[in-house]
């Protein structure tokens, strides 16, 4: 190499050939040549690792660099930074003190999250404290080498990331929990999708070692391919065997956590202003309303004037996770507090107003925001290109499920390729199965677009769409999935035709009509339905026809629309194999223009 003085360029920890190649503006295949002369070899679209990458780019007269990680920046512009950074970077930095870290665990459904959160629970709470756990209050606090670690007993990464979507963040870990005799399931990739976007440090804990048909190398490689390479592996990755059942691992596994909160600098300010995470709440009968609350800044006290979203109330009294009366509460301390008028919903943040004109006045601040709020949240696919204009968006996420994995790839492939100019694709999560409220609330939670490849949404993830705002498209050809993708950054995508569901009705009973066949007696459970409108069938939450209306009578009488509350018959055109308990879903469509 000559005696110039090499030009500096900066890589990220993995990157694929092509990518390489236009970071230093050469051929691909030149690159692919240099990586064959140093015994590597690899396609255009193989990943290649930072110090692989920075030999290839040495020849080419580079000197390469460690990318700086854009994960605060993108956090803090997306407020999806951890909330209680954000709410202490005001704080004096003198002031500021370790507080416990805050752990949630995550994974598919049988793998073992709650036995071995019990498992942790019963062997490390406060032992030495009399009468043990006397309430459960969706959050708990054990003891390891004199250091706390407060965990949140949550139902799994859609409730994790519903706090998300309301503005909040209410772990600092997650663990991943894995089985040693399952592996990685769909599930677990969803649930790791969803602790990524939260950009929360990941621990993986290899549960049921116990097991006689476990088979961790198998595990190990599969957490590989996932990109959670494990430390064994010389990777970035700590994964700990354990077994709830047994109750092996548990003390390796506090001392990993223990490991990352010293590497990430979980502070707060005992004395600053007060900042808590709803975690959950309930309305009990005998006490009222009572929320779980994890204070993250400053102190909690008996008798503060508190705001929890659009709430306010007087904390009348506070009890610790074992149903004991408490005064205070500071930093990473759950509590369950006493006082507020309504339940509040989980995610809603906590903050102490001087007094009760106060706090409404901030209550009536907050609802005013709601719908700027909602429209953050609300970005259709059509309005990628003018928020990217305007400065508010510097790629497009989305959340991808298609019927099979063969569809899944040159999906992702495809996607993966189209940019334009500085805007980017980013896929969270892609997938295989139907369209669930985990991706939505996941894309509600990242301000993203779910896309959908020969799928339906089932009915929760419906109803999370509506509530959140979230723009779900589903498409039966792939490329006009990427050629919708590829206008929309461009600014090209035409209005789209968008279906509007405006009733919903259940079947009842069936009838045949002599000369017209079978007619659906149905109920209207909500909304309206239309004789001019077009109809889905959901069966199981499956879709089954999607089609007009043939005829609607209301007592006999043909009519043209039938309300909430009242029975009707139903005739579709092409199809009568009704069943009772069927869903129809009345819909009408609607163009809907780039805003």
């Amino acid at each position: 190499m000559s005696e110039e003085v090499s030009k500096i360029i900066e890589l990220p920890a993995k990157l694929n050939i092509r990518d390489l190649a236009e970071r230093i503006e050469t051929s691909p295949i030149d690159v692919i040549k240099q990586l064959m002369a140093n015994g590597v070899m690899a396609n255009i679209n193989q990943q290649i690792d930072f110090d692989t990458a920075a030999i290839v780019v040495e020849e080419f007269g580079f000197e390469a660099h460690p990318e700086a990680s854009p994960e605060v920046e993108a956090i803090e512009e997306e407020s999806g930074m951890a909330r209680w950074r954000q709410l202490i970077s005001d704080e004096n930095p003198d002031a500021l003190v370790d507080r416990s870290p805050v752990v949630t665990m995550l994974g598919h459904v049988d793998h073992g999250k709650t036995t071995l959160l019990d498992a942790i629970r019963k062997t490390n709470v406060a032992s030495d404290e009399a009468g043990g756990i006397t309430q459960h209050i969706g959050a708990y606090q054990v003891r390891h080498k004199d250091q706390l670690i407060t965990f949140l007993d949550t139902p799994g990464h859609v409730a994790f990331t519903s706090m998300r979507a309301r503005g909040a963040q209410g772990a600092d870990i997650a663990i991943l929990v894995v089985a040693a005799d399952d592996g990685v399931m769909p599930q677990t990739r969803e649930a790791l999708a969803h602790a990524r976007a939260a950009k929360v440090p990941i621990l993986v804990a290899l549960n049921k070692i116990d097991r006689p048909n476990m088979n961790i190398e198998k595990v190990m490689r599969e957490l590989a391919d996932i990109d959670l390479v494990p430390d064994e592996w010389d990777g970035d990755t700590m994964v700990i065997p354990v077994s709830a059942k047994q109750g092996t691992g548990i003390e390796d596994l506090l001392e990993a956590i223990l490991l990352v909160a010293d590497s990430i600098e979980i502070k707060a300010n005992p004395k600053g202003k007060v900042v808590g995470t709803t975690i959950e709440a309930e309305l009990d009968k005998a006490k009222g309303v009572l929320a779980t609350v994890l204070v993250q800044n400053g102190t909690l006290r008996v008798g503060d004037m508190i705001v929890v979203g659009q709430i306010y109330g007087r904390i009348k009294a506070m009890y610790d996770f074992q149903g004991e009366p408490v005064k205070a509460a500071g930093p990473s301390v759950p509590v369950s507090v006493l006082g507020l008028s309504e339940v509040p919903e989980a995610g809603d943040l906590l903050i102490v107003a001087q007094n009760e004109k106060t706090a409404r006045s901030i209550v009536a601040e907050r609802k005013e925001k709601i719908e700027i709020k909602a429209e953050q949240h609300t970005m259709t696919l059509e309005q990628v290109f003018e928020a990217f204009i305007a400065g508010k968006a510097k790629e497009l996420r989305l959340v991808i499920k298609a019927d099979l994995q063969g569809s899944l790839e040159p999906i992702i492939s495809s996607l993966s390729e189209i940019s334009a100019g500085d805007i980017k694709v980013h896929i969270l999560h892609a997938g295989t199965g139907n369209i669930g409220e985990g991706d939505v609330m996941l894309a509600a939670a990242s301000g993203a677009i779910v896309i959908g490849f020969n799928v339906v949404a089932d009915q929760a993830a419906r109803r999370a769409a509506d509530v959140e705002g979230v723009d779900i498209r589903i498409y039966d050809i792939i490329y006009r999935l990427t050629e919708d993708i590829e206008k929309a950054l461009k600014g090209m995508l035409e209005p789209e035709i968008r279906q509007v569901v405006i009733g919903r009705a259940q079947v009842l009973a069936i009838f045949r009509i002599p000369k017209i066949g079978k007619i659906a007696g149905c109920r209207v459970l909500n909304g309206e339905i239309r004789r001019n409108g077009r109809m889905h069938v959901l069966r199981d939450e499956e879709e089954i026809y999607d089609g007009v209306i043939s005829s609607l009578k209301r007592e006999k009488d043909d009519t043209r629309e039938v309300r909430e509350g009242f029975e009707c018959g139903i005739g579709l055109k092409g199809f009568d194999t009704f069943k009772e308990g069927d869903l129809l879903e009345c819909y009408t469509e609607e163009k809907v223009a780039v805003s």
